[in-house]
Order: C-alpha cells, then structure tokens, then sequence
C-alpha cells in the first residue's frame, strides 16, 4: 500500500488516495489531461500496487504506453445464474481437486464480495395474456431447475463472499444500476470508485453511472473471485463527444441503435469508449444506461459516462441513503472524477455523433448492429405493397401471413431500465385500446421488466392495465425472451409455420436478434424499441410499412396509423416525473437485500447427484485435459466464415429432441417438456458439451452436400471426408485422441461471454484457434481453458490460402505475449506451406494460465504449493 499519497476526505471520516498527486509526479499537467478510465485505473494501482511496481504502472497512464502489463483488482464480481453457477460449479470441482490432492478445500473461497442473481433461468412458457403468466412461469422454472437452485442454495452455505439474489427479482443488469452499484465504495475506511467484473458481456449497463464495470467470462471472473487480479495493458480509450439533441418522438432505443451501426463501423472493438458533450449532458442515466447496455454489441469493452448531476439525481430516484449520494458527490469532485473536470481530458482518437440526426429505428433481422431506419422498410423489401395485399387475404382466411411476427415481447435490461420507454410503451397500449384494438391472435406477447419496481409505477400511473389488456402482461422478472428463452409456440401456430414453411419473425426491445437465438421457429428477428413492439403486435406482421400503412383498425373500421398511437414526449415525461419515485425503490430493493445470517454448510463438499443432468463434478484435471497440448498433427473440426458469434459455438437457446443434446436428456430419463434451454444445462459437462456449434444456422464450410455448403451442425470427418452431424464428428475425434484445429474469419467469438464457447471446443479435442480476429471476451475465455488463440497476419486468410479442410496442422515456435508463431499447413498433396501468426497471448499472465492448461489448472498448482511452504515454514 502506497500510504504516502492516503489523506482524508474532506467533511468525512473516511480516507481516499490521492491519485492526482501520484501522476503529476510522473508528469506535471499530466492529470488534467487523463480520460475518465485512467483516472479510475489510476486509483486503483495508487491504492493497490505494490510501491516498487507503482512507477512503472502508472508511466502506462500517463505516458499512453502499451508495452507492460499492470493489474486491476475489480472491487466485485457479479454473476447471473448460468455463468455464476457454472464458476462455482468450477470452484466446487477445484475443491474436490485439492481435497484429492491432500488439500484443505474449505481454504478455497472467493476472495472478492461475489453477488450471483437468479435471473437467466425463466421461460415465457405462458404469455403475457395469461392473467396467471408470472405464477405459471415460476413453477415451471422451479420445477425445471430444481437440480441448478439446490446447488446455488448450497453455495450460499458453503462459500464465504457470496451472496445469492433468488430467482423472480430482476435482471443482474439493473438491480446493478438500481441498488447493487454504490459508484463510490467505502471499505475499511478508505472510500474509493466502484469497479466490477461480470459473467455477462452487458455488465456494462452500469458504466452509465461511471463505474468501470466490464463483461468477462466465467473463467476470468474465476480468476478475480479468488483475489488475482485482472491483468491487463493500457486499452484503447475513443472519447465519443455527442452533440445536438434528439428530435421529438424518439427513444432511447433509437438512438443506441444507431449509435451500435456507427460505432461498428469505426472500429472500436476492445475499445474502452469514453462519451461526452453537451449531448451526454442531456441524457438521463435512464438513456446512458441503455446506450452503455449495448457496449458488447459495438464490440466495445466498456462504455463510460462521467460523474454528474445526472448520476446524482438517479441515485436519489433510485432511493440510496443521502449519505451515500453525498460521498459519491463529494468524491468524484475532490479526486477529479466530476464532469466539470473532464473537459480537459485528451483523447487519442475521438468520433462525433449528431443526436439530432436520429430517426425512429430497428436492427436486423440477423444483427443488432444493422441499423434498420422504419422509413426505409418499403425500400428493404421487408414491406411492398403485394406482399400486404396477400397478407391481407391470408389474414381473411384465418391464415398468418408471410413475415407474422410470432413473438412481440418488451423485454431485457437494456429498455426496461429506461422508465421512459417503458411509459411509452403503456400510453400507446392505451391509445390502442381506447380505439378498441387487438393483438393479432398468432402474436405471442410478453412483458418481462429487469426491475420489480417497473410494476410499481405503472400502477402508479394507470397505464399497467392497459398492457394487459393487450397482452403484455408481465411474465417474469428476469432475462426471457432477450436470452432464447421465449418458450413454446402454440402447437397449432407452430404447426402452420412448419407445414406452410413461413417466413417467421421476433420483434423485441432486447439487445441480441442473432439467428437461431430467439426461437427455433423465428427465421429471423428485429430490435425495436417498446413502443414499437406494442405496435408490431397489433400488425401481426413486418411485411408492411410501419411509418405510412395501416396498423389495424378502430371499433369503427376506420384505419388506424403509428402516428395515431405514438405518445408525445410531453406526455411521456409527465408519467415519468410523476409516477416514478424514490420510495418504490425502496419498497422493492430493502427487503431483497436483507440477506440475513447463514448457516453454514456441514461439508465443504458438494454431494455431486449422480443422475443430474444440471450439475456435475467438472472434468477439468481428467482424461484428455490432464494429457499434453502437441499443436501437432490437428485436424480442422470446422472452417468458418467471419462474425461466428457465441450463439454459433454454444448456443443458449430451447434444446429440441432432434439435438444431440435433446438424445441425450431423453437417453437420461428428462421428459421434452422439460429439455429447458442449453443455458440452463451449462453445470452438467455431459449435456452442454453436446451443445458445441449445436447452432441449426452455423455455416461450416467443411460441411459439402452434393457440392455445396449446408447450414447446420454439421463437420466433415477426415481423412474419410464424410459430412455428419458435429457431435458425432466430436465424439469420433475424441474416440481417434485426434488433436483438433478450428479455423476462422474476422471476428470470432462475438456475442455473449459465455465460458461454454471454450469449454465446448476444448473438451471436443481443440489446440487451436486461428481466425483473422478475435472478440476480447472469448479470447480470454480460450486462454482460460488452455486453448491457443492465434491470429492470421493482415492479408492471409482461410481464403487466401485455399484452405478446403482436408489439411493438417502444426503450430512452431516459443510462446511469448503477442510473439510470431508459425502455423505450418501440411496439404493432402504433400505440400508444406509455412504461415506466419501472431500469438494472442497478450500478457505474461496468460502464458502463465495457457502453460498451466487453463485458469483452474493454474490456481490448483499455486493453492497447493502455498499451502506446502506454508506447512514447512
């Protein structure tokens, strides 16, 4: 500890470090000058850091240098259940591990306040206009998961550091935003910015109150639980300066969707993005939150917004004690962390976007960064005007039509953190009503707030009958649609879909619309704001022009329009400024936090049930993991095309019979109905490794049907060249100890960070990834299973090489952090071809992991050599 630079803050009784003080001795002027990010990274190595390593930490700051690693000590780690539960399933094998090896596994703890909420478990089995949606879907998920909550209630028991948010209370994201994130800590006397990591790639969403918080994987989020350290080097910090205001009538939702499209197109992938201006001035954190929430989605690592009086005015709506409003005011400008005192900040790159230039938006129908404006729908195609003429007649005849939206649903953090798109959403269900119209019949509706609170002041303002009235009852508290867990269609819906092989679709107010992640039976899928996904559930249909046709009609036959039904900003604020208040926070958030005492758990120990096909001891120290890595010999499991998402390699969606995931459950005795998602499945190593690339969309161009590439979960085994389903491709390798080889395009591994991406690929046999580029989160989550990530240098390709498959391959060289390797292509033919890569290694601590064979592998080795000098000192 540093304690030269601790003082006392001013008209407290606490302590903080003078992080300004410590720069400018490196540098004079040199603090005025730092964005936001190093300011806080700064602190936290003033505070943290060993004094003989702080110099040379903080010249990485200040000087914008990237050739040394320096660490962060996240202040907590958050976890949704899929994620959360799988890391402590990983924490209770490693304690089995250490126990085998003579161990004290009690001693295996994490070290780092960990809060895990129940949140990603939840079907919509019964919609939103089921007056009994919530109680049904509760039992169900009880029901389904009964295996899941009894190890989660365990963990509560058996490790010290965590506590557990049960499932029904929200989405990990906002009850974050809303209570968990106090933006300054106060521990042991020293106040200090609140920091996290998360198991999930939207932890982000509380960047909005100024709080570096960023989406790791489960295996990262290992690491800082058991108090290492995320090491990192300087990331590239774009200042985004925001300037106009929105036009009338627009959301949130608009503006993050277009702000997603530009960012993409910048290239600020890995980037930390930094937003001001005097258009982030006029944000509310309810619209930062939103923009913040779809970080991942631009390929950014965080997306900050400064300390202002905005954060203050959220903190007092959200009902925080007015001592801790007043240590986060009092802190943020006495260390420089205020916006006034960012204006001086210097940017190596810095991007302009116009609010003012917003339209009313959507993306898809397979991306979210593909920003789609609702004028131009006639121009895409989606709407003309003999498509709408047939629907028409097929609506007459008691059919759906081509494009029949199936699930219209207001779900995910993203939107229902943001009060103001929530209200509107309920002013034009009222609007819709009072001119006496319905949903469309074959449109599966849904409400699913990430907040409790959502309910109280909706209630408040009249407007929560309204949503009822048409459908969009509330259905749960917790990440539903958003995440694949839509839940079953009508069986005689679903029918028509398949016998008349209908173009299908989603809209809804969440962040992911990758292919096949919705719902299976929704070829593709669009984002929209929540006012929008009211009015698509009233067309029934995306083939028609949402800006200038007809909706529907009144209780008198005449046509109704968008603009018939779309609130004013005026009414909207008015709901807003009324309706939301501090004491329902309060109501809701009090008592779900009082936690009370624990007892403690009779065994450190978990009793692993045998037949369970949720939790099962993990087999990371067995079999094919325990043996070495060669990098020789591998042969392509796939070859794949650029933007392969997690979706692709792991997907989270409903299991279906057909799967092999689906044999398997039936072989164990799970009846179909409850399959649940492979999301849910992600503790038990047996079922979701039968998941990997399980994706029905997965383009692996291996995979040649009489001359073409075909869709689906599909390999080709070689030497044989046979094309079969990718399990059995897995199975017949691993059967073979066939070491194995992905190949890959631009952007691997974008999406959601979910550690099963890596995990699936490395208990399949895989040694290697090599793509053109990699998203940041699954990077690491294959450095934490010990899987090499290499990188094509810029010009090679899987094309320019002519890859086909058929090859083997060796990878040569010393492994050093971001060193040129040597990935030797041996042909069928006979012919060698040498390529050289990048190794995408990037720290010394990631040589470390990926030497040990991954993140667990190398704390059990460091555990247990402490624990033997400890015995012989």
């Amino acid at each position: 500890m540093n304690t030269q630079y601790r003082k006392s803050l001013p008209g407290t009784q606490l302590d903080y470090f003078d992080a300004r003080a410590a720069v400018e001795e490196i540098q004079a002027g040199a603090w005025a000058k730092l964005p936001y990010t190093s300011r806080v990274l700064a602190e936290q190595l003033v505070r943290r850091c060993e004094p003989a390593d702080l110099t040379a930490s903080l010249e990485q700051l200040v000087y914008r240098k990237r050739d040394l690693d320096f660490p962060w000590y996240p202040a907590r780690v958050v976890c949704h259940d899929i994620l959360g539960q799988t890391a402590l399933v990983d924490l209770a094998g490693l304690r089995d591990a250490i126990a085998d090896q003579g161990g004290d596994p009690s001693k295996v703890n994490p070290v780092v306040p960990t809060q895990l909420i129940v949140d990603h478990s939840l079907a919509v089995e019964a919609p939103g206009f089921d007056p009994d949606a919530f109680e049904k879907n509760r039992a169900i998920e009880d029901r389904r998961n009964e295996d899941r909550f009894h190890f989660i209630e365990w963990t509560k028991t058996a490790f010290k550091n965590v506590d557990v948010i049960p499932a029904g209370n929200g989405i990990m994201h906002q009850i974050n935003l809303e209570k968990m994130s106090p933006v300054i800590q106060a521990r042991g006397g020293v106040a200090f910015p609140d920091t996290c990591v998360g198991t999930d790639s939207h932890t982000p969403h509380v960047d909005a109150l100024g709080v570096i918080a960023i989406g790791v994987g489960g295996l990262e989020a290992e690491t800082v639980m058991l108090g290492h350290p995320s090491m990192m080097r300087l990331p590239d910090i774009v200042g985004v300066e925001l300037t106009g205001k929105r036009k009338p009538g627009i959301t949130a939702t608009d503006i993050v969707l277009a702000i997603t499209e530009f960012l993409r197109k910048e290239r600020v992938v890995g980037a930390y993005v930094e937003f001001f201006g005097e258009g982030a001035d006029s944000l509310s954190i309810g619209d930062r939150a939103t923009i913040s929430n779809m970080c991942p989605e631009y390929g950014a690592t965080a997306s900050m917004f400064y300390i202002d009086g905005q954060t203050i005015d959220y903190l007092k709506l959200t009902g925080r004690e007015p001592e801790q409003v007043a240590l986060v005011e009092n802190y943020a400008k006495t260390l420089g962390l205020w916006s006034d005192a960012l204006k001086t900040a210097e940017y190596e790159r810095v991007l302009s976007f116009d609010l003012a230039s917003v339209v009313r938006n959507m993306a898809g129908p397979s991306n979210p960064h593909r920003r789609l404006p609702t004028s131009a729908l006639a121009e895409r195609g989606i709407a003309d005007e003999a498509k709408l003429q047939s629907g028409k007649v097929e609506e007459a005849e008691g059919l759906m039509p081509d494009g029949a939206v199936i699930i219209a649903a207001i779900t995910s953090c993203t939107n229902t953190s943001n009060p103001r798109n929530v209200v509107a959403a309920g002013l034009v269900a009222k609007k819709a009503n009072a001119l006496g119209m319905v949903r469309k019949p074959w449109v599966k509706t849904s409400f699913a707030p990430g907040s409790k609170v959502a309910k109280l002041y909706l209630e408040e303002a009249g407007l929560l009958p309204e949503l009822e009235k048409l459908g969009f009852g509330i259905v749960g508290y917790a990440c539903t649609t958003c995440n694949g867990m839509s839940g079953a269609l009508d069986p005689v819906i679903q029918q028509e879909i398949i016998d008349r092989d209908l173009y299908a679709t989603a809209v809804l107010s969440g962040n992911r619309n990758f292919d096949g992640r919705i719902h299976p039976y929704a070829k593709q899928a669009f984002l929209a704001s929540p006012p929008l996904v009211v009015a698509y559930a009233l067309a029934g249909t995306v083939r028609f022009d949402i800006e200038q046709d007809v909706l529907g009609t009144d209780q008198n036959g005449n046509p109704v329009t968008l603009k018939d039904l779309w609130p004013s900003d005026e009414e909207i604020d008015a709901i807003v400024a009324s309706s939301v208040k501090p004491e329902q926070f309060r109501q809701i958030y009090i008592p779900m936090f009082d936690l009370g005492s624990v007892q403690e758990a009779e065994s450190p120990l978990y009793d692993w049930r045998p037949m369970s096909t949720y939790i099962r001891r993990p087999p990371y120290w067995e079999g094919a993991l325990a043996g070495e890595r060669t990098l020789k010999g591998m042969r392509p499991l796939a070859v794949l095309p650029d933007n392969i998402t997690t979706d692709h390699l792991s997907p989270s969606n409903a299991i279906q019979m057909s799967s092999a995931a689906g044999e398997y459950l039936h072989k164990m005795g799970v009846p179909e109905e409850d399959f649940n998602s492979y999301a849910t499945h992600r503790g038990d190593h047996l079922t979701a490794q039968r998941a990997t690339f399980a994706n029905k969309e997965l383009v692996n161009e291996m995979a040649i049907v009489d001359g073409a590439v075909k869709k689906g979960s599909l390999a080709r085994v070689e030497p044989e060249g046979q094309v079969m389903r990718m399990w059995e491709a897995i199975e017949t390798y691993m059967n073979r100890k066939q070491p194995l080889i992905i190949v890959a395009g631009a952007d691997y591994g974008q999406g959601s960070s979910r550690d099963w991406a890596a995990k699936g690929v490395r208990l399949a046999g895989v040694e290697v990834i090599v793509a053109e580029g990699f998203e940041r989160i699954h990077r690491t989550n294959l450095v934490g299973m010990g899987v090499l990530p290499v990188e094509f240098k810029p010009g090679t390709t899987r094309l320019t090489l002519g890859i086909d498959g058929t090859e083997t391959y060796d990878i040569k060289g010393d492994l050093s952090p971001r060193c040129d390797l040597t990935l030797v292509v041996n042909r069928r033919n006979g012919e060698v071809v040498e390529v050289p890569v990048t190794c995408r290694l990037d720290t010394a601590a990631d040589v470390s992991v990926y030497n040990a064979g991954g993140v667990l592998q190398r704390f059990a080795k460091d555990f247990l050599k402490s624990s033997a000098e400890a015995a012989t000192a």
